[in-house]
């Protein structure tokens, strides 16, 4: 496995920065939450390594971070209720094919699919379904608030981890 090491620190804006901040900010290991509902007919989905929990206890809120870019956050976004599965160690294939951009993200999905119109990916850790409260502009991303409305804990599934531009799974020491 080939690794790129940055020895000294690199001032953002330089012609190096670009590639030191994703290698930085891929440094960081992070769970992985799909984000799925029907709108209007039709199921939307998309994944983000960028999630967090914890943003609120009480009301219980949580929050990732979107592209500006995202073809997808838009439609989304409209969702009454957005479903959240945080992804197991055996979700890897599934959220490859949830960001995909050239099949159909949920075709052979194990899914469940309540009456709010959330949709949760069968297995995952943990379900929660939620409203968005607000969005926040930052640089070329937005960061997204929702509040939890319902939620699930699954019987210990292990995490899907992203770190390195990897998918990877925990190991206990």
């Amino acid at each position: 496995m080939t690794t790129t090491t940055i020895h000294d620190l690199v001032e953002v804006g330089t012609p190096d920065a670009a590639a030191a901040v994703k290698l930085a900010f891929g440094s960081f290991p992070s769970g992985v939450a799909a984000l799925a509902a029907e709108v209007d007919g039709v199921r939307v989905g998309m994944v983000s390594s960028s999630f967090s929990v914890g943003v609120s206890f009480d009301p219980p809120m949580v929050m990732f971070s979107v592209q500006n870019s995202s073809t997808t956050w838009p439609i989304l976004k409209q969702a009454g209720r957005i479903g959240i599965s945080i992804l197991g160690s055996a979700h890897d294939e599934a959220c490859y094919q949830l960001s995909s951009r050239s099949r159909d993200r949920f075709a052979g999905l194990d899914l469940h699919e309540p009456e709010s119109g959330a949709i949760f990916v069968n297995d995952a850790t943990v379900w929660l379904e939620c409203v968005v409260r607000s969005e926040i502009p930052a640089g070329d991303h937005h960061v997204v608030v929702l509040e939890v409305t319902s939620l699930r804990v699954g019987d210990q599934t292990e995490p899907l981890v992203y770190h390195g531009t990897r998918f990877r799974r925990l190991i206990a020491v």
